[in-house]
Order: structure tokens, then sequence, then C-alpha cells
């Protein structure tokens, strides 16, 4: 039987030079393989195919296949993803079994045990395997038999609404809050919002940006889930006429998952709205930002010169944090000194010194931005600037030898000039010390194993104000389909739309002339500025999102 790197080779997938550093061990076979796969010399596709043709089965690609529930429901979700197997249907009484690994057969036995059946195997793609044990073992099932077992078992005083807190032995309300925070994490929601309604209670992920309603529970559960999650939080339960701010870690899959948790009094109780901070994206290099080519360079001239400030801009969940955190992995060596200013601390990093803002204790912005000047910082790191004190103080330090990185709330980035103005900051003085200002969004991304290209219409082009030449042919665009992969929304993930402002001496001289900031951004374009729309519309002609994207996200 030829070898898994032998039949690599054979295909042309594999270079025979391979061959020359490889024993006749089939471990040493296996690290060969996944090393070239890490390396991304070979795909996961074209493994799992050599993998089948290795072991004389079939190759499946499970988003083209009809999965079949009943098959699935046959093996647990636990078993499915300790193997990385899944049962996708029947053939003449046997039950066929996707896996990644066809040679190991404590797998095969011990499903065959569990079901009952003949097993017949075939190979699938890791990702694609895992994708589609995700999709078919949702927690929904068991989140709709909870909901009901909780109705079941209101009457019997489930919840103590005078203590608002639930007892020791309320199991179903602790796997109900259980579930839920894991089907979001799995489903790669951003936010997971509680809300409570009139005659029942509604739970909404945000996904990719947009709300999507998963839940709707009885009301006389609900002050027994908010309770919970206040416990899980550390926040006051007794509490509940004003609003309230958390934080919890839950394990997932391996991983450590953060999240901040906000409590608001509403006319039916209280909304709680979770927000997942994943930490694999503190870890993101520059390269995963997609900034142009022309953007990345003038960002990278700007947080590589040793003192200056850069500003951050956009409305909430704009990627503003993931941005800065970026920029900060990339500035921060061992060499320097990286002092942060946050509220709250959203990723924590290690060999960075990060402060969490205490306003109950007098540790607001600018009382912490005062002290950890004097704790000889080069790069300082400021979650917002929000009034004139916190701005004044930040200006100072970039103008004294700091780097400065902060966000704020304006539309687009020449705004930020004018805002910083508006907050009672000299004009000379912003002009001087502003080295860069960033605006950006998040579109949806397309999915790419749905993604459908096309022809614009022309007319439509020349009122986007992309600057679309009519009498040229119109360029090559990509619409959302959907399929299993991108759960049929067209849309997997997001992407960053930028607009990267460079304070030159021309725009020092509008700033200090306090002109508007329609006059900032006309000059800025003219020295090779690109808006939001003009970035957008790039992209999507890189097939990465829509223009109906680019237009829900950019006025």
């Amino acid at each position: 039987m030829a070898s898994l790197a032998e039949i690599l080779i054979l295909r042309g997938v594999m270079p025979i030079e391979s061959l020359d550093t490889m024993t006749s061990a089939r471990a040493d076979e296996e690290h060969l393989v996944l090393d070239l796969l890490e390396r991304g010399v070979i795909t996961e596709a074209q493994l799992a195919s050599a993998r089948a043709a290795q072991a004389g089965l079939p190759f499946v690609e499970l988003l083209d296949f009809p999965i079949d529930h009943s098959a699935v429901s046959k093996v647990p979700a636990a078993m499915c993803r300790r193997y990385e197997v899944l049962p996708i249907g029947y053939s003449g009484g046997y039950l066929i079994l996707a896996m990644v690994d066809p040679g190991n057969v404590f797998a095969i036995d011990d499903v065959r045990a569990a079901t009952g059946q003949q097993v017949k195997c075939v190979v699938a793609e890791r990702s694609d395997l895992r994708a589609a044990i995700d999709r078919y073992h949702r927690a929904d099932g068991e989140l709709s038999s909870l909901r009901t077992e909780l109705e079941e078992v209101a009457s019997a005083d489930l919840v103590r609404q005078d203590q608002n807190e639930p007892k020791e032995d309320d199991a179903p309300i602790v796997r109900f809050v259980n579930l839920l925070i894991s089907q979001g994490i799995q489903d790669m929601a951003s936010d997971i919002h509680i809300e409570p309604g009139e005659y029942d209670m509604g739970v909404r992920y945000r996904i990719d940006g947009v709300m999507h309603e998963m839940q709707r529970a009885p009301k006389n559960i609900q002050n027994g889930v908010i309770s919970r999650l206040k416990i899980m939080a550390d926040i006051d339960i007794a509490e509940r006429r004003r609003p309230q701010d958390g934080r919890m870690s839950v394990s997932h899959g391996g991983r450590k998952i953060d999240l901040r948790v906000a409590t608001l009094p509403t006319v039916w109780g209280e909304k709680v709205v979770m927000r997942i901070l994943d930490n694999s994206s503190s870890g993101m290099s520059m390269d995963d930002l997609n900034l142009l080519p022309r953007n990345l360079e003038v960002y990278k001239k700007s947080y590589s010169k040793p003192y200056g400030m850069i500003l951050i801009t956009g409305p909430t969940g704009s990627g503003k944090s993931t941005t800065l955190y970026t920029t900060l992995t990339a500035v921060a060596r061992p060499e320097i000194n990286v002092i942060t200013v946050e509220d709250p601390v959203e990723y924590r990093m290690k060999g960075i010194n990060q402060v969490q803002v205490n306003p109950k204790a007098g540790l607001t912005f600018a009382s912490a931005l005062r002290s950890i000047l004097r704790s000889d910082p080069d790069v300082v790191l400021l979650g917002e600037i929000r009034d004139h004190e916190t701005a004044q103080i930040a200006i100072e330090a970039s103008l004294t030898g700091h780097l400065v990185l902060s966000t704020l709330h304006t539309n687009d980035a020449p705004s930020a000039v004018t805002r910083l103005i508006e907050m009672d900051i000299e004009p000379f003085l912003v002009g001087s010390a502003l080295d860069c200002v960033v605006a950006q969004r998040l579109a949806r991304r397309l999915c790419d194993r749905c993604k459908q290209s096309y022809q614009h219409d022309p007319y439509e082009l020349t009122q986007l104000n992309v600057g679309y030449d009519p009498s040229t042919p119109p360029p090559t665009l990509f619409r959302p389909v959907g399929c299993t992969n991108c759960s049929k929304t067209g849309y997997r993930g997001r992407i960053a739309i930028h607009e990267v402002m460079t304070v030159t001496e021309d725009i020092e001289r509008l700033a200090v002339a306090r002109s508007s900031s329609a006059e900032i951004a006309r000059l800025a374009r003219q020295q090779g500025m690109l808006t939001l729309r003009e970035d957008g519309w790039m992209k999507a002609q890189m097939g990465l999102t829509s223009v109906e994207e680019i237009l829900r996200v950019v006025a």
C-alpha cells in the first residue's frame, strides 16, 4: 500500500524532495505531512483526499452532501467532537460515518457500540467536518427541551422571586445559561442580548454586525436567568434599579473566553448584554487588518515613529479596539515600556502594563494618564478620549516624546481634527501633536464558497460616487448567494473598511486656521487619502464584500 506522502507526490501536490527528509517510520511521515499543511504547501482538502485514497475509501465534500438529520442524532455531540466523526446518512443498512482519520479503529468501534449499527466510513476535510458538527449539533434542540422543562417546574417555585436568586438545585437554569453562552461563542457572535418582554424573554445574537433572534423563553424564568448571569459576572444581584457592569470567563473548546457583562433596567425587567471577547483577536498581525497597500504604508510610517498621536475613529462596534491592539502588538518590544488605560480592559496582553479605570475610586482616564506619565512609558494606549482634560494630557504626552494611541467617536478621519478643537484644545497643539487618523467601519465579508460574480449596471455605479468612469467596461463584482457554510446568508466574517489620513503641514495649517472638516477632507483627498466609500469600492472589486454591504455601512 502506498504511503500518504507517496500519494501526495504522485498527485503532484507535494514536492518529491520531501522523501529525502523522511524515514520509513509512519510517525515521521505524519509529522512531515502536517508540517507541509501548516506551511501551506498542501491544503486540508488535498490531505483528506490522499487519506481516502490510501485507505481505499470515498472522499466526501460535506458542504455539498445531503446530510440526514436522523443519522446525525445517532451519535452524541461529545463523541463526534472527541473523535472528529459525524454520521451523515445510511446506505444498504449501514450507517455512513464521515471522519478525518479512517485508521482510528477506536472511534469506529465506539460509534458502532453507541448506535448498534454497522458502519461504512468516508473521509472528509477536517475544517468541513468541524463546521458540520457545530452546525448539526447546535444547542437549539437542548435549549428547546430545557425551556419546556423550565415551564413545567416553574409552578414548583423554581425561582425565588422574593430573593431574586436561583436555588442551588436549579440545574435547568444553570444549563440554560451555559447553553446560551456556548451557542453564542460557537456561532461566532460578538454580543448576546437577554431581553425581557411583557410576556416572555427574548435572546438575540449579534453575528457579523447583524442581530438574529435565537430563542424565546418563558417569562417566569427571567429573574432566575438574570440572577445566574449576575452571579457569574460578580454583579450585585440585589441591585435592580441601576445599570451595572461585570466580567466573566468561560471555557469553550479548550479556550478561555472572556465576556463583558452589562445590565440595564427596562420597563419589563433588566436587560443583559454580554460582549464576547475572544483573545485570538489580540494576536492578529497588521496583514489581518486588510489595509490597502497605500493605507498600510502610511499607517506603518506613523506608528513606527517614537512620538506623536494616532487616533482610531468610528462608531461603537466598528473594530477600533481590534485595530488598536493589533497596532500595540506591532510596536511592543521588550526594550520599550507600554502602558494602557482602558475602561474596561478587553484583551489581556502579556508584557504590557494594563490599567483598569475605576471612577468610584477616583481613577479616571485623566487621573490615570497623569499618573502613568510619571511611570516612564514609551507607548501609551488610551481607551478613549472623552473630555477636555483627557485630551489635553494626551496631546501634551504626544508632544513630550511619547507615542499615544487612542480612539475618538467621529464619522470620518478629517472630523477628528475639528472634534479635538471643539474640546477646547488649542488648534496649534492639535496640528503639532496629531500624526495620523484612521476612520473605519466593519462590513460583512462575502462567503468564499458561494459568492457569485456578475456585472453591475454602469449607471448605478456612477451614482456611488467612487470615481467610476462610465466610458470604461464595468468591473467584475460579486454578490451573496447563500450556502450551508454561511448559514444561507451569503456572508461569513467581517472585513474592515478604512480611511487613513496623515496630518501634513498643509492640514496642520488648516487646523490652526480652524477650518471645517469638509475643507480638511478636500485637501486630504488631494494628497491621496481614500475615503471610506472608495476603500470599500476597491475591496468590493477584490471580491471581499458586496456593493450593497458597502452602501449599508458607509454613508
